[in-house]
């Protein structure tokens, strides 16, 4: 093959698999966002843009846990609350200070207050919660109920 075609071919962009359901969770993950969270003010231009901090919901034997990224806030303005069998956090990110000397030609990171809510499972026990913050992360565990945890029963024979 000459290398004038290699090259040529070479250049050439590859295809891409479509994945409907995964296009489908995307856009079902932007709609998510723009209804359930908390509308956000851009300091330059006044446009309204919405924060909703991610989170990864997860579980195993021992209990739930609930791992939120929210850096760049302070442990003192961060609330976790459990009220009518609902796991509330809320908070407040600060606008970022203009010094003198320095201005901002670009804002992205969101600023301003948000709520997030989660409801405890049947067969969780919200008398157990305990929250963690450590490097942007706040990390809640739920435990499960004894009850509710999977045990283990001997079959008898004869």
């Amino acid at each position: 093959m000459p290398a004038r075609k290699l090259k040529t071919m070479i250049g050439m962009k590859t295809l891409t698999v479509w994945k409907p359901f995964e296009e489908l969770e995307r856009i079902q993950n932007r709609l998510s966002d723009s209804f359930f969270s908390t509308p956000v003010r851009d300091q330059f231009n006044g446009e309204t843009s919405h924060w909703t901090p991610v989170a990864d919901v997860m579980e195993d034997d021992k209990e739930y846990g609930i791992v939120l990224e929210i850096p760049g806030i302070k442990k003192a303005d961060v609330d976790v609350r459990v009220e009518d069998g609902w796991l509330m956090i809320s908070g407040e990110r600060p606008k970022a200070e203009e010094k003198e000397g320095r201005v901002f030609n670009r804002i992205e990171r969101a600023n301003g207050t948000f709520h997030r809510e989660f409801r405890i499972p049947k067969d969780a026990d919200p008398k157990s919660v305990a929250a963690k913050y450590r490097d942007g992360l706040l990390m809640i565990a739920i435990a499960k109920r004894e009850e509710a945890k999977p045990r283990r029963i001997d079959v008898k024979v004869g």
